[in-house]
């Protein structure tokens, strides 16, 4: 259940970074992927932390803590992308 919170909270934090920063941004489903891509390593990483409890579904500062890993996962992954992109370009 815990890696569910963190994809959809991962596509819809790339999606607010890509709204955020304009310039970064993939279009709507590549967002999304990427956001996904993002969170699934956000919510890994805080797992590996030993911040994911075994009960991680039911407790609820455990469900803030996935949401809020895998939203700044989404985001930073999608930031990263987005610069890398642009530079590319250039």
């Amino acid at each position: 259940m815990e890696l569910l919170i963190s994809l959809i909270a991962g596509a819809v934090g790339a999606n607010v970074a890509a709204s955020l920063l304009k310039n970064t941004s993939l279009g709507f489903i590549l967002n999304s992927i990427t956001g996904i891509v993002g969170g699934a390593l956000g919510g890994k990483l805080l797992g590996m932390l030993g911040m994911a409890g075994a009960n991680a579904a039911t407790d609820f500062a455990a469900i803030i803590g996935q949401l809020a890993a895998g939203g700044i996962g989404g985001g930073l992954l999608l930031t990263a992308i987005g610069l890398l992109k642009r530079l590319m370009i250039r």
